[in-house]
């Protein structure tokens, strides 16, 4: 059963939205606060997040930026702004869908059935690349199955968004620590470390899923790259 999370400040739309999609076997959770709905993607494992843009403690178009610095979790938005540039801004800022006011709820429920199925084709691999489980946080490949820790599963998901880029060391903290806690630059090398080791020991082949870049920092390499 997919969570969704529903971020809107009309009560009574945010209830009319969880009821047609509870009947439709979703599990909605609902928040009215930009603040909360950020943390709450953070420390859930939702499937997809219908977000409404003006909400009293925040711009939407804010929070989405935000969780599109440390997720890839499908976002809806819901607003009664219905011009072409705000739809276009939400879009290229993240968005994978946007519904504009007044909407059926059938709509919605439907939108986000075809969001997730999108998700989660492309989810699939059949070819040299590895497959993220984000609901169990493990990395699949050749029907192997590693587990990791949120901070790992939250560090390979940033390195296989871009195949064969390098990513600094301050690039990745800014991904893992969002809130800029004060930690040495050699955490990422340990936490890197112990994820290189869990993916070669865990994974079908001999290949080394990250490479280093000496001085520069990590990527993602494809058996195709090494």
């Amino acid at each position: 059963m997919a969570n969704i999370l529903i971020v809107e400040d009309e009560p009574r739309l945010a209830q009319l939205l969880a009821d047609y999609l509870r009947h439709s076997h979703f599990q909605p959770e609902h928040t009215a606060s930009a603040r909360e709905a950020e943390q709450r993607v953070r420390d859930g494992r939702f499937d997809a997040v219908l977000l409404d843009l003006m909400l009293p403690d925040g711009d939407g178009m804010e929070v989405c930026k935000a969780i599109r610095r440390f997720s890839d979790v499908p976002v809806l938005m819901i607003t009664a702004r219905v011009e072409e540039v705000d739809r276009l801004l939400g879009l290229e800022i993240g968005a994978d869908d946007y519904i504009c006011k007044p909407f059926s709820p059938r709509e919605v429920v439907a939108r986000v059935k075809a969001v997730l199925r999108r998700a989660r084709g492309e989810a699939r691999d059949d070819g040299p690349g590895l497959e993220l489980d984000r609901h169990r946080f493990e990395a699949v490949h050749g029907g192997a199955r590693v587990p990791l820790t949120a901070i790992e599963f939250e560090l390979l998901a940033t390195l296989a968004r871009q195949p064969g880029r390098i990513w600094s060391r301050d690039q990745l903290m800014d991904v893992i620590y969002p809130d800029h806690r004060v930690v040495s630059d050699r955490t990422i090398d340990s936490h890197i470390r112990k994820l290189r080791r869990k993916l070669s020991e865990g994974l079908t082949g001999d290949h080394d899923w990250i490479g280093s870049v000496y001085g520069v920092g990590y990527r993602l390499q494809t058996p195709d790259d090494a």
